[in-house]
């Protein structure tokens, strides 16, 4: 059962992982529709990296942001986040693929193995926690802007790679709990399977008592 529970948490971490490499590039952070008087003449979207405007016809054109240090710092936390998030989750999956039950890849004891997953799984955990917190902060900007009355900018709405950092996330966290829990319950086996032999071991070789008139009746017979 442990072996199963270490394996469906990697796969689920793996897969988070790789959806969340999949929303940082994403365009569709936030989409904005222009109407005209008959057809949607123009869709506008941003990301982390740059914003596009795109006609009634498909025809896109795109504008990379021009510096770092001029962009606001939602979005410059939000790249450090994500980024953070794809290192930690590559990291926490060479860990953790060093600390699979099923694997014989570079470690052949029980006890690092089982150190080995459960960094893996905590690594995966704070990832999945990163990249929870810059999606979710720049949702929260969007909304903020969005239903602020004074705002005189374009107001947007939540794009497509808001829902797929989410999901990454969920499945980050999800999966690095199911690590960390089959460690746990690893560990504690062993040490109860090592309280019972000691309880064993310490059974056989602990002295018989005699009843107390033992003693009285080989007295009497030494006298007679």
């Amino acid at each position: 059962m442990t072996a199963a529970l270490e394996i469906v948490g990697f796969l689920l971490c793996l897969v988070g992982w790789a959806i969340i490499g999949a929303t940082l590039p994403n365009k569709y952070w936030k989409v904005s529709s222009i109407h005209g008087t008959v057809i949607t003449t123009s869709t506008l979207y941003e990301n982390l990296w740059k914003t596009c405007a795109e006609d009634s016809t498909g025809v896109s054109n795109c504008r990379d942001f021009d510096t770092m240090l001029a962009l606001p710092a939602h979005i410059q936390a939000c790249r450090a986040l994500m980024i953070t998030s794809i290192l930690l989750g590559f990291l926490a999956a060479v860990l953790s693929l060093l600390g699979l039950k099923c694997t014989n890849i570079g470690l052949s004891d029980e006890d690092a193995k089982m150190k080995f997953a459960a960094t893996g799984g905590f690594l995966f955990i704070f990832g999945g926690l990163c990249s929870m917190v810059a999606v979710s902060w720049y949702a929260a900007m969007v909304t903020a802007q969005f239903f602020d009355k004074y705002f005189a900018g374009t107001k947007y709405e939540l794009g497509d790679a808001l829902y797929l950092g989410w999901a990454g996330s969920v499945l980050y966290i999800l999966g690095g709990t199911l690590l960390t829990c089959s460690c746990k319950g690893k560990k504690r086996q062993d040490y109860s399977c090592n309280k019972y032999a000691y309880s064993a071991g310490q059974a056989a070789h602990q002295p018989r008592a005699y009843p107390k008139n033992t003693e009285t009746v080989i007295s009497n017979k030494e006298y007679v």
